[in-house]
């Protein structure tokens, strides 16, 4: 069966990269652990906390690679250590978290079982800029294009 694209409209061009950013983010929802949260910190400042207990910065990585924020955690076992019960969870886990254009990576800090990563959301800056028309005659008209509305010159 064919699966239908949510970008199949001819207005829609160059939009293939979101349809596959979406494909990722449905594969990835299905992850429960580790818990994190996600906070608004300010009009352009974003926190990512996981609860990462157990784990210490050595196993501990985090990663950007696409506009994709990758955390994995990975506890090395302590062949010395007998465990009558085990009811804390130490397994490997890996959590995924897509970025927007342009938001970037400040820092990230460990503090009681809690990794913070901050976040930093640059200002949406709008363009402009006229793009010439030719007739076939050869007049040239040019149109200033903003946003989705046109306007003409003569």
């Amino acid at each position: 069966m064919a699966r239908l694209s949510l970008f199949n409209s001819p207005l829609l061009l160059g939009f293939d990269h979101f349809e596959r950013t979406l494909d990722r983010i449905g594969k990835q929802a299905a992850e429960g652990y580790p818990p994190y949260n996600i906070e608004q910190l300010g009009e352009d400042r974003l926190r990512i906390t996981v609860a990462v207990a157990g784990f210490g910065l050595d196993d501990l990585d985090i990663q950007i690679e696409h506009n994709q924020l990758t955390v994995r955690g990975r506890r090395k076992e302590d062949p010395d250590r007998v465990y009558l019960h085990r009811g804390i969870a130490t397994r490997q886990f890996q959590r995924s978290f897509v970025l927007a254009e342009g938001v970037e990576v400040t820092g990230a800090a460990l503090d009681n079982g809690l990794l913070a990563i901050e976040l930093v959301r640059p200002p949406v800056e709008t363009s402009m800029r006229r793009i010439a028309i030719k007739g076939v005659a050869g007049e040239r008209r040019a149109a200033l294009v903003t946003g989705g509305s046109r306007k003409e010159d003569q």
